[in-house]
């Protein structure tokens, strides 16, 4: 037909429209990552100066080096437990506020809004504004506390951990709830009205159809909100800093090697260790996701 443009112009026409989108992934994804595992092989430093390449040293390092593998051992179990705890409370808390909320009542956009808001705000300027909220003088939590008669703990010294998870599940509870009601909403209501029929009772519906038809999408944001927990740094920083030993994750342990110690050739390489582990639990989770919406397609 005329007018139409030939093969090689539909080619152009598409790349046009594809490149830009392809130079900015490049340069902003996979450039930095080439760049890193360069970076891994050599004894770069902030410091300045020429760097070598050493091959696997800096791998070497991470698992052999008896100083370096405790401190990765103990980062990695806290970031473990804080994962695992974190995203446990918010799925809870968040498939509760979902259930709650399913049916339609007055002013219940507005309490979506509020309930939402949290999780729309900077993670680090949070992690600042809580540690106003939990410092243990002048905090407005330990006043509120003094005012009941209550005792006034210093939350920053003596529950670290605790405090983390407090700002995280307040945060990130609203994700789950939000994909748990999109998980709800999808649910034919013809399902609830042929067990209302049949008088089933309330813990089998729940049993039966809300939780295994809510499954798959729970699973998806266990997996985003795990991938992210791993690497959780804002809070650390903004609430106990990158160098304390309770709440030193492996991202803080990171940025003090990297930053801290001018050790960015190690830090590349420990960077590379991370982002492997985070990759393999992802991979793992999904191929379980998998699993399950295959099994329940054969048993549908």
């Amino acid at each position: 037909m005329a007018g139409m443009p030939g093969t090689g112009g539909t080619r152009m026409l598409a790349w046009s429209f594809v490149g830009p989108a392809l130079l900015l992934l490049i340069a902003f994804n996979l450039f930095p990552l080439a760049w890193n595992i360069v970076l891994s092989f050599t004894n770069a430093d902030l410091s300045g100066g020429t760097w070598e390449w050493v091959g696997g040293r800096n791998y070497a390092t991470i698992f052999s080096d008896k100083s370096f593998a405790a401190k990765y051992g103990a980062a990695l179990r806290t970031t473990a437990l804080f994962t695992v705890l974190a995203v446990a409370i918010e799925l809870a808390l968040g498939f509760a506020l979902a259930l709650a909320l399913r049916r339609d009542f007055r002013g219940k956009t507005p309490l979506l809004a509020v309930l939402l808001l949290p999780m729309m705000l900077s993670p680090a300027v949070m992690g600042l504004f809580w540690n106003l909220i939990l410092e243990g003088t002048y905090g407005p939590l330990n006043q509120i506390l003094g005012l009941a008669g209550l005792s006034q703990p210093a939350w920053r010294t003596e529950f670290k951990l605790l405090c983390l998870l407090l700002v995280d599940v307040w945060m990130w509870t609203p994700f789950m709830m939000l994909i748990a009601l999109a998980g709800l909403n999808a649910i034919p209501a013809q399902l609830y009205e042929a067990a209302e029929i049949d008088r089933t009772p309330a813990w089998r519906v729940f049993a039966r159809i809300t939780l295994p038809l809510c499954a798959p999408l729970l699973g998806l944001a266990v997996l985003l909100r795990a991938t992210d927990a791993l690497k959780q740094f804002d809070l650390v920083m903004a609430i106990t800093g990158p160098n304390d030993q309770a709440t030193q994750t492996v991202s803080a342990l990171l940025y003090q090697t990297t930053f801290a110690n001018q050790k960015v050739g190690l830090g590349a390489a420990y960077a590379i260790v991370v982002l492997v582990g985070v990759i393999a639990v992802a991979t793992l989770f999904t191929r379980y996701l998998d699993w399950m919406a295959a099994r329940q397609g054969r048993e549908g």
